[in-house]
């Protein structure tokens, strides 16, 4: 099973994340702010991450990620409330290798993710 992990400082958000990437069979982590996303990608690196974009530290957060050596490889979408272009882009010179609107649901997060956890498999 393929790991992920959602970073909001919500913990409806987190609750709802997990509950949907948990039946499409990802392994999912939770944490409420930049520094505990941090510490647990320390110790235990997932294979996709979705990172609030108001949740303070975001952007360093992403940086700081990309700098650890298995951090690379993670998969980290950078969640927006709106396209905002001047948003976009500061998550993707931070290292976001894409983005997901927000609020999410069944239907978005299945249609983004559902074909990779089946894929791993």
């Amino acid at each position: 099973m393929q790991k992920f992990m959602i970073a909001d400082a919500s913990d409806v958000v987190r609750k709802v994340g997990r509950r949907i990437l948990s039946e499409l069979d990802f392994v999912v982590t939770e944490a409420a702010s930049a520094e505990e996303t941090l510490s647990r990608c320390k110790v235990d690196m997932p294979d996709y991450m979705v990172v609030d974009s108001a949740m303070p530290g975001a952007l360093d957060l992403i940086s700081s990620i990309r700098a650890l050596d298995d951090g690379k490889a993670v998969k980290i979408y950078y969640c927006v409330i709106e396209a905002d272009l001047r948003k976009l882009m500061a998550g993707k010179r931070a290292g976001a290798t894409d983005f997901l609107l927000k609020p999410f649901d069944r239907k978005i997060l299945t249609a983004v993710f559902g074909k990779r956890s089946v894929a791993a498999a």
